[in-house]
C-alpha cells in the first residue's frame, strides 16, 4: 500500500490540479476565493452606479449588467467599474471570465430614483402639518429605512425597529457626535448656573446704567441683547425681563421692546463663534461633508467661512441699531410706539397657555445674593478663549506649528469638537468654583441649576440626533446623486444659495423651529451643493468656493428669517413673553420689519455675491438701502427726549 502510494500519490495530485485550473474546470457558478464583489447596498433606477471588484485574477474579467459586460481593469488589487445604470427591480450582477463561466453573482434592491428624496420631503411636509419635528424626523427614518430594503413588505416592520436601533444608535455612537452633545450639555449646565448666580442679571444692571431716555433705552436693549450671546433662550428671557420696567417709564411700546428681544437673540447666537448654537451647526455640517469626494477642510472651517455670508442674521442686527438711534419707525410699529407714547406706561397683558408653557425655560437669579457681572463674563471669556485657543493650537500641532500659517489654514486644521469640549468644561468649572467660593449658591442648588441648564438642551439635541440619522439615511437613499442628476443641468450654481434661503425661510416660518430646519436642509443641502459644483467643473476652485460657503450660510439664514416671521417659533413666544407683550401684537409688528430685511438682502447681497459681487460688498450696499428705506418710510413718534433717573429707579426695582 505505502508503494502504491508513493507511485501514484503525485500522479493524482498533478491531474487534479490540472483539473482546476485548466480553462472551464471550475463549474458556473462557483467563486475563485481571491475574488470579490462589492455591490451596492441599494440602487436607484436610472441613476449611474458603481461596483467595486477586489482580487489579483489572471486572466481578463467582465461585470455583467443587465446582458451588458463591462471590462475591469485591476489596479493595486482592485476594479472599478463607474456609469452602471439599470431599470429592473433589482440590479442583478454577474462576475465573468472570457468564456461565460460566471465566478461570481450578487443582488442589489432598484427603486425608483424620485423616491430617495421622499424621506426629506416628508420631514418637511409633516413639520409643516403637525408642526412637530421630532414626529416629522422619526417618520422620515422609518419611511427612508424601509426604502433601504427595496420596499420588502416584510421588512416594513424591520425598518421602523431599525430607525432606532440601527439609525439613530449609528448617530449616537459616533465620537464627534458625542463630542457636540457633550458641548452642547455642559454649556447649557453652563449657562444654569450663571443665570441662577446673578451673573447675567449683573450683566444687565451695568448695561442699564447708560440709559437717559428713548433711542438709549433701545440702543441699551439691542447692546444687551448682542452681549448675551451664548443662548438665544437666556438671552430673550434675561434681556425682556431686565429692560421691560424700563422701557415702559420710558414710554417705549412693548411691541417695539418684543421686536429687538427677538431681533438680537437668535441672529447673535446664530453667528458668534462659540454659543449653544455652534455646536448644533458644526454637528451638522460635519456630517455632511463626510461624504463628499474631493473636499477638503473641517466642519468649523466651513462655519466660519459661511459667517460673512449669513445676511439676514448680521443686517437684522444693523437694523435694530438702525430703529434704536434713528428713532425712526414704520408700519404698526410706528402705531405702537404712538400709542405708547400718550398712555405713558406700559401695561400688562395675559399670556397664553402656549407663551406659559414656555415660561418654564426661565431661570431667575437667587434673591437676596449681590449679582455681579463677573460671575457671567468671567466664565463666558473662558468659554470663548479656551474653544478659540484649543482649535488654534490643534491647528497648529496638525500643520506642525510652522511659522507664518495664515489663520484660515490653522483653524481650517485644528480639531473643533475636542476646543469645544475643553471651552465648554473649563467654563462650567470655572462657573462652579466662583459660585461656590462666594457662598451665593449651595452645592446643592448649584448642581440642580447646573441640571436645569442641561435639560434646557435636551431638545435641540434629539432634534440634532434625528437629524444625524436621517442624513445618514439619506445618503444610503443616494439623495444627492438623483438631485444632482435632476439638477445639475438645469440648476445654475449660481441661484443655490437664494434658492436655499427661500426655502428654508419658508419652512422654518411654517414650522416655528429654526433648528429643526437645519436639521431637515443641512444634510441635502451640502451634498447637492458641492455635486452641483463638481458637475460644472468648479469644486474646489478657489474662485467658486464663495457658492458653497453662501449654500450653507443660506441655511442658517433662511432658518433665522422664517423664524422672525412666524408666530409658532420659540423663540418668538419667549420674546412676546419675556417683554410682555401679547404674541399676535409681537409677530404683527415685527413682520414688516423682518420682511423688510429679508428682501433686501435677497435682492442685494444673497444674489449679487453668488454672481461674483464681495460679501462685504454686498453687506455694506444692503445697509445703505436699509438706511434710506428707513428714512423714506419711518418717522417719530411723538414724545419727548427724556433725561430720567432709570438707572437708579431700576437698582430700586430690582432690589
Amino acid at each position: 500500500m505505502e508503494g502504491y502510494q508513493k507511485s501514484f500519490g503525485p500522479l493524482l495530485t498533478a491531474l487534479l490540479a490540472l483539473v482546476l485550473l485548466w480553462p472551464g474546470g471550475l463549474r458556473a457558478g462557483e467563486t475563485e476565493p481571491e475574488l470579490a464583489l462589492s455591490p451596492p447596498a441599494l440602487v436607484l433606477k436610472g441613476i449611474p452606479f458603481e461596483v467595486t471588484v477586489s482580487g489579483t485574477p489572471a486572466q481578463p474579467l467582465w461585470l455583467v449588467l443587465d446582458g451588458r459586460r463591462h471590462a475591469l481593469v485591476f489596479d493595486g488589487g482592485e476594479a472599478l467599474v463607474e456609469g452602471l445604470v439599470t431599470g429592473a427591480d433589482h440590479a442583478a450582477l454577474a462576475l465573468v471570465d472570457a468564456t461565460g463561466r460566471v465566478l461570481a453573482e450578487a443582488q442589489s434592491p432598484a427603486i425608483a430614483a424620485w423616491l430617495s428624496v421622499l424621506p426629506a420631503l416628508l420631514a418637511i411636509v409633516l413639520a409643516l402639518v403637525f408642526r412637530q419635528v421630532i414626529l416629522a424626523l422619526f417618520v422620515a427614518i422609518c419611511v427612508g429605512g424601509w426604502l433601504g430594503y427595496g420596499l420588502a413588505g416584510e421588512r416594513l416592520l424591520t425598518s421602523v425597529l431599525d430607525s432606532v436601533n440601527v439609525h439613530v444608535l449609528t448617530a449616537a455612537s459616533d465620537s464627534e457626535h458625542m463630542s457636540v452633545v457633550l458641548f452642547c450639555l455642559l454649556i447649557g449646565g453652563m449657562v444654569g448656573i450663571i443665570s441662577r448666580n446673578g451673573g447675567t442679571v449683573g450683566i444687565a444692571r451695568h448695561i442699564t446704567r447708560f440709559v437717559r431716555g428713548r433711542r438709549s433705552a433701545q440702543t441699551t436693549t439691542g447692546l444687551l441683547g448682542t452681549a448675551i450671546f451664548f443662548d438665544d433662550y437666556a438671552n430673550a428671557l434675561i434681556v425682556g425681563n431686565t429692560m421691560r420696567n424700563i422701557t415702559d417709564k420710558l414710554r417705549i411700546s412693548r411691541e417695539k421692546l418684543a421686536y429687538i428681544v427677538d431681533s438680537t437673540a437668535a441672529p447673535v447666537s446664530a453667528i458668534l463663534l462659540v454659543t449653544t448654537w455652534i455646536g448644533f451647526q458644526v454637528g451638522l455640517i460635519d456630517e455632511a461633508l463626510r461624504p463628499l469626494a474631493g473636499f477638503e477642510g473641517s466642519a468649523y472651517g466651513v462655519f466660519l467661512a459661511a459667517i460673512g455670508y449669513s445676511f439676514y442674521p448680521i443686517l437684522a442686527l444693523l437694523f435694530v441699531f438702525m430703529i434704536s438711534l434713528s428713532g425712526r419707525d414704520f408700519g404698526p410699529m410706528l402705531k405702537a410706539e404712538i400709542r405708547a407714547v400718550q398712555r405713558c406706561g406700559g401695561q400688562d397683558e395675559a399670556l397664553t397657555d402656549r407663551e406659559a408653557i414656555a415660561e418654564e425655560a426661565s431661570i431667575d437669579a437667587k434673591p437676596g445674593i449681590p449679582h455681579r457681572a463677573l460671575n457671567a463674563i468671567i466664565p463666558m471669556t473662558v468659554l470663548v478663549l479656551t474653544t478659540l485657543g484649543g482649535i488654534w493650537y490643534t491647528g497648529m500641532s496638525e500643520l506642525g506649528f510652522p511659522a507664518g500659517a495664515s489663520l484660515r489654514d490653522v483653524f481650517g486644521n485644528g480639531d473643533s469638537f475636542t476646543a469645544m469640549m475643553w471651552g465648554s468644561l473649563l467654563s462650567t468649572l470655572v462657573a462652579l468654583v466662583m459660585t461656590r467660593a462666594q457662598g451665593l449658591l449651595s452645592m446643592d442648588e448649584t448642581a440642580h441649576y447646573w441640571f436645569e441648564g442641561v435639560k434646557s438642551m435636551l431638545l435641540p439635541i434629539t432634534i440634532l440626533m434625528m437629524a444625524w440619522a436621517l442624513s445618514s439615511v439619506n445618503e444610503a437613499l443616494n439623495t444627492s446623486d438623483y438631485l444632482v442628476s435632476v439638477l445639475s443641468d438645469s440648476l445654475s450654481p449660481e441661484l443655490i444659495p437664494v434658492s436655499v434661503f427661500l426655502l428654508s425661510a419658508f419652512t422654518a416660518f411654517a414650522t416655528g423651529s429654526s433648528w429643526g430646519v437645519m436639521g431637515i436642509m443641512m444634510p441635502l443641502v451640502v451634498p447637492l451643493a458641492w455635486a452641483v459644483l463638481q458637475h460644472h467643473g468648479l469644486a474646489g476652485d478657489p474662485a467658486a468656493m464663495h457658492l458653497f460657503y453662501a449654500a450653507v450660510a443660506a441655511v442658517l439664514a433662511g432658518a433665522v428669517w422664517g423664524d422672525h416671521c412666524s408666530p409658532l417659533a420659540e423663540t418668538t413666544l419667549l420674546a412676546a413673553m419675556a417683554s410682555g407683550c401679547g404674541l399676535v401684537e409681537h409677530v404683527r409688528t415685527q413682520l414688516p420689519y423682518a420682511l423688510f430685511v429679508g428682501v433686501i438682502s435677497t435682492l442685494c447681497a444673497v444674489l449679487p455675491v453668488a454672481y461674483g459681487l464681495p460679501w462685504w460688498l454686498g453687506l455694506a450696499i444692503s445697509a445703505g438701502i436699509m438706511a434710506l428705506g428707513l428714512r423714506l418710510l419711518g418717522r417719530r413718534a411723538e414724545a419727548p427726549e427724556q433725561e430720567t433717573d432709570v438707572p437708579a429707579r431700576a437698582e430700586a426695582d430690582a432690589r
